[in-house]
């Protein structure tokens, strides 16, 4: 039986391919009856099919008889963008094999390259493929000497076209022929990795994994090594599109499902190794880690009664989601919110479009900012989740830091290196992948790249750069707590931790942009920038002034200035006690401020 498995996921850019693709290898192995039949089968939701992404892994288990020989072949989708990394990483470590997709016409790109890199470390088989060659601007020989550059030896690369289904036939053969069927014994101890996990809401969370080694059969009772927690499983089963197909028993190289009434996704993390509770002393599969939220931002519901549905909202979507945490905050300008940790920014957009569609919420969304660590005088270790919990005095402060792979031609390397130099990035490598393509590695501050340097990138490359990025480490940084004040009143929803150098520019941008949404009062406004009790800089709103001595005809001189003192110690007494409201465009327009 495990002589006739193969398991395999696809390893792509985003929008190389990789959905249609799949598709095809649906239809070849008559997975898909007619009536099933749709474009991108297996990204399911709306968002994924609008922006061509893949978001949430779906497998897939398919059928194909080649040669007299029934095969199993176990497809494990994984997502493309650089948010979900750890959940590529933990789909590579469940297969043997992987096609390395690449877009004929666009070449080799950055989240390629790292994901191919994870690729090697779980010493997959690499099947190269260049898909899109029936476009008029595919350029396959050049393609071609990229991925040899990159794979290091004179790889059969298979050419195809996953739109028309050219050439799909042959990579299936292929497939069966040089990826190695799975190892394991079905007769050990249970040891199964959770790839994915979704949340059924009468069955509870429903883990997808693989067996590595054993047997998982209904009636056991199983544990999850990084939590401890046990459960009796009550359902095994597979994975047909769109529906899971219950079975007897998952064995050694299979991949499939559990059901165990489990009503915590917490308790089915991604990565975690699933025992046999009799045999609790079996290792874990290594490569382990806690989703660790990299961005936080401010969600405030634009309408204050709409607090407890975005409460509601926010609890159904962490079903699924086991990386987005949230906790309540006030703000004084803003109302109740909840401040939100994010892996990324793209994670960021699919929650608030979400809450949007799936909730119907309007909401604000406040500047994100990344997560710093703060030592203080007397030695604690803070970590900072809001700029306005940063403390005025610190003895050392740290940032994350992420080694950025960019790839791009080779006429746009000085105005890349020049905006990574501008951002405070450090130069670690540059390497040609062809005489028209360069690879560039440098280190650079977390909070320098999840504002617009994405775009900024892409700008000044007419498109053509492409960005991946991985945490390196938190580094010692000199940072400051930016304070917005009207009136001499701090805004907290409009501070911001800034590297020092930095400050003076940032500050005198947001005191700009205010001065110009900031609605005029009967009384003068006083916008200013500061770091802790120093201002850096200000700007002033004109008081409104209202003709005071219209009504005044004539008469001796004394009469119109009795009025104009009397009028300008009524705006003395109107700024000392009145408050200046700030309304929600001030709050949006102050979002659209360059990092």
């Amino acid at each position: 039986m495990r002589e006739r498995i193969r398991n395999f996921c696809i390893i792509a850019h985003i929008d190389h391919g990789k959905s249609t693709l799949a598709d095809r290898l649906l239809e070849l192995t008559h997975t898909l009856r007619m009536r099933e039949d749709d474009e991108q089968v297996l990204d399911s939701m709306d968002l994924e099919r609008e922006r061509g992404i893949t978001i949430k892994m779906h497998p897939v288990r398919m059928t194909y008889t080649w040669k007299g020989t029934s095969y199993i072949l176990n497809l494990i989708d994984t997502p493309g963008h650089v948010d979900f990394s750890y959940e590529v990483s933990r789909s590579l470590a469940a297969v043997e094999g992987a096609l390395l997709l690449v877009d004929a016409s666009q070449g080799v790109e950055a989240q390629t390259v790292s994901h191919l890199f994870h690729a090697f470390n779980e010493d997959l088989t690499i099947l190269p493929v260049i898909n899109k060659i029936d476009l008029p601007n595919a350029d396959v020989p050049r393609v071609e000497e990229q991925i040899r550059d990159l794979l290091g030896g004179d790889e059969t690369i298979y050419h195809i076209s996953a739109k028309t289904g050219e050439g799909v036939e042959d990579l299936l053969h292929a497939l069966i022929e040089r990826v190695p069927p799975p190892k394991g014994d079905e007769n050990a101890p249970l040891q199964a990795l959770i790839f994915d996990a979704q949340y059924d809401e009468y069955r509870g969370v429903v883990p997808y994994l693989r067996v590595m080694e054993g047997t998982l059969r209904p009636g056991m009772t199983v544990m999850f090594k990084a939590t401890g927690k046990r459960y009796e499983v009550t359902e095994v089963g597979v994975f047909r599109p769109g529906e899971r197909v219950p079975v007897e028993a998952l064995r050694a190289g299979e991949v499939g499902y559990l059901v165990a009434a489990i009503r915590e996704i917490r308790h089915a993390r991604v990565g975690d190794t699933v025992v046999d509770a009799r045999h609790p002393d079996t290792p874990a599969i290594p490569g382990f880690r806690e989703p660790k939220p990299m961005v936080y931002a401010g969600f405030y519901p634009l309408q204050p009664s709409d607090f407890p549905l975005l409460q509601k909202a926010l609890e159904k979507l962490r079903l699924n989601d086991a990386a987005l945490l949230f906790e309540g905050e006030n703000s004084p300008a803003l109302g109740p919110g909840f401040r939100v940790g994010f892996l990324g920014l793209l994670h960021m957009d699919i929650v608030k479009e979400r809450l949007r569609r799936e909730f119907n919420l309007d909401i604000l969304v406040t500047s994100p900012n990344v997560q710093y660590r703060v030592r203080l005088k007397n030695g604690e270790l803070r970590e900072v989740h809001s700029p306005r919990d940063f403390p005025d005095h610190y003895e050392e402060a740290f940032e994350p830091f992420v080694l950025a792979q960019i790839i791009t031609p080779s006429t746009y390397v000085g105005a890349v290196m020049e905006l990574c130099h501008k951002r405070r990035g450090v130069q670690r490598s540059l390497n040609y992948l062809d005489p028209r393509t360069v690879i560039l590695e440098f280190e650079l501050p977390l909070s320098e790249v999840i504002f617009d340097f994405f775009d900024k990138l892409k700008s000044m490359t007419r498109g053509y750069a492409s960005l991946d990025y991985e945490f390196l480490e938190f580094r010692p940084s000199d940072l400051v707590r930016l304070d917005i004040l009207l009136n001499g009143e701090r805004v907290e929803a409009l501070s911001a931790v800034v590297h020092r150098e930095k400050a003076y520019y940032v500050g005198r941008e947001l005191v700009q942009k205010l001065r110009e949404v900031v609605p005029r009062q009967l009384f003068e406004i006083r916008v200013q920038a500061a770091i802790g009790r120093k201002v850096i800089a200000s700007e002033r709103i004109a008081a409104l002034r209202k003709d005071v001595t219209a009504k005044c005809y004539g008469g001796d001189i004394t009469r119109k200035r009795k009025l104009l003192e009397r009028q300008k110690e009524g705006k003395k007494r109107m700024k000392k006690f009145g408050k200046v409201e700030l309304p929600q465009e001030a709050f949006t327009a102050i979002l659209r401020v360059e990092s």
